[in-house]
């Protein structure tokens, strides 16, 4: 299992678990990642927020919070 923050540019995933506060499980869940879901990681730069696309949505996402959402690698 890895982190979102952690799939390079162009990989893909399942969402295996969100954690962190209730308020934040909350909002990511209310914008579309939830656990089972298949993300795809557009841009992945140090010190930037990540690109991601799911459920025919981009998502810009803080890579503090990335850490807080486990992953399954697609192969």
């Amino acid at each position: 299992m890895k982190r979102l923050s952690e799939l390079a540019k162009d990989a893909s995933g399942v969402i295996a678990s969100i954690n962190g506060d209730t308020r934040f499980v909350s909002r990511i869940t209310s914008i579309g990642l939830t656990p089972g879901c298949r993300v795809s990681i557009i841009k992945n730069e140090k010190h930037r927020p990540l690109l991601v696309y799911s459920r025919d949505t981009m998502i810009a996402l803080n890579r503090k919070e990335c850490d807080w959402i486990e992953v399954a690698e697609a192969v």
